[in-house]
C-alpha cells in the first residue's frame, strides 16, 4: 500500500486485513488505531476505511477501543463529515430495503447504529455544527442540499435522516 496517500480501494483492502487481525487478537487495539490513524489522513483513506469497517461483522466498530477514539477524534472533520453522510445514507437505505422486502435493512440498520455511536464520541460541538446542516437540508435549505439531492431520497427517507440526526442528541 502507498503509505503517502492510500486510493480508495488500498485502504480498503488494508482495512479489511487489519480488522480482520484484530478480530483474530493477532494486532492490539494501539497498533490497529495507528494504522488506521494513517489511513484517516485522507479523504480516500478515511472512506475506504469507513467502506469497510462500518459494514462488515468485525465488532471494531462496535466495541471502539479507546486508543481508536483518540485517532479518530484527532482527527477532526473528515471522520465527522463521513460519517454524517455514512448516516444519511444508510438511513435512508434503511427505508429502501425494508420498503423493497430486502434483507439488506439489517446491514443498513447496523450502520446507522455504528454511525450514531461515533458520532456521540467524537467532539460534540463539531458533531453538532456537522448535523445542523444536514438537518436543514431536510428541511430543504443548506449546503448538504446538494447531497441529498443527488440520491433523489424520498419523504420517507428524508424523514428517516431527519429522525436519526436526533437519536444523535438522545
Amino acid at each position: 500500500m502507498n503509505e503517502q496517500k492510500p486510493t480508495f480501494k488500498e485502504a480498503m483492502q488494508a482495512s479489511m486485513i487489519w480488522c480482520r487481525s484484530w478480530e483474530n487478537n493477532e494486532i492490539s487495539d494501539e497498533v490497529i488505531s495507528d494504522r488506521i490513524g494513517e489511513l484517516i489522513k485522507t479523504v480516500e483513506g478515511a472512506r475506504g476505511f469507513f467502506v469497510v469497517s462500518l459494514s462488515i461483522d468485525c465488532p471494531l466498530m462496535d466495541r471502539f477501543p479507546d486508543a481508536l477514539i483518540f485517532k479518530l477524534r484527532s482527527s477532526g472533520e473528515i471522520v465527522i463529515d463521513l460519517t454524517v453522510k455514512n448516516l444519511a445514507m444508510s438511513s435512508a437505505m434503511t427505508i429502501t430495503h425494508r420498503n423493497n422486502k430486502d434483507p439488506h435493512e439489517i446491514q443498513s440498520e447496523r450502520i446507522k447504529i455504528r454511525c450514531i455511536e461515533l458520532l456521540r464520541l467524537l467532539d460534540s460541538n463539531q458533531v453538532k455544527q456537522r448535523l445542523d446542516v444536514l438537518l436543514e437540508a431536510t428541511k430543504g435549505h443548506g449546503s448538504d442540499l446538494k447531497f441529498l439531492s443527488k440520491w433523489d431520497y424520498n419523504d420517507e427517507q428524508i424523514n428517516a435522516i431527519s429522525e436519526s440526526i436526533y437519536e444523535v442528541a438522545t
